[in-house]
């Protein structure tokens, strides 16, 4: 699989069966993410791999419901934080979280290109979890990106849109809402129609 076939590829299922999580799949993801780039090369990032049912369930209570009737079946959880001075401010520019999201990105291309699902969430308690996983407290956590294998049953807690959602990919939008050429009056719509 190349990157283009892996970015057609990656998809935010929560139908979920469990994997084996190995040493040398975490050195894999963990290796994918040291590679990317991050400004003046500070690598601001930061991952804790939680694996193994006891340590998963010992997150299930800080997430929202939602999440939670799914999560449970994932294999891994890996929480994603960085802080403001591992990282190039330049004037108002705060780059840590760019550069922390680039190299959470490559994680989830790798995993998918592994026939992976790599889940990446906002909806949990970010006191609660950073707690849980003895993460200090000037550490900003980003996101917990979950991982397991797609499951083709469906999972039966899901909501109807959330099961539609595990048949379909959701809608995109269309280039020219968020594309413009050379400045932001031109999007790519109005180019594409000359």
């Amino acid at each position: 699989m190349n990157v283009k076939e892996a970015i057609q590829e990656r998809r935010a299922y929560l139908s979920l069966a469990n994997i084996e999580i190995t040493q040398d799949l975490i050195k894999d993801l963990a290796i994918s993410a040291q590679l990317a780039p991050s400004c003046l090369n500070s690598q601001p990032w930061r991952f804790i791999f939680v694996y193994g049912k006891p340590n998963i369930e010992k997150i299930l209570p800080a997430l929202n419901r939602r999440n939670r009737i799914w999560i449970k079946n994932a294999s891994l959880i890996i929480a994603v934080f960085s802080r403001i001075n591992d990282d190039c401010v330049i004037k108002e520019r705060e780059y840590y979280l760019f550069d922390t999201g680039l190299a959470t990105g490559f994680i989830i291309l790798r995993a998918t290109e592994l026939g992976l699902v790599a889940h990446p969430i906002a909806g949990f308690d970010e006191e609660k979890v950073k707690h849980i996983l003895e993460i200090p407290d000037d550490m900003k956590l980003i996101t917990l990106v979950n991982i397991g294998k797609k499951t083709e049953e469906i999972n039966p807690d899901l909501s109807e849109p959330q099961k539609l959602g595990e048949k379909q990919r959701p809608p995109r939008k269309e280039l020219g809402e968020f594309i413009y050429i050379n400045k932001y009056s031109e999007n790519f719509r109005d180019k594409e129609a000359q």
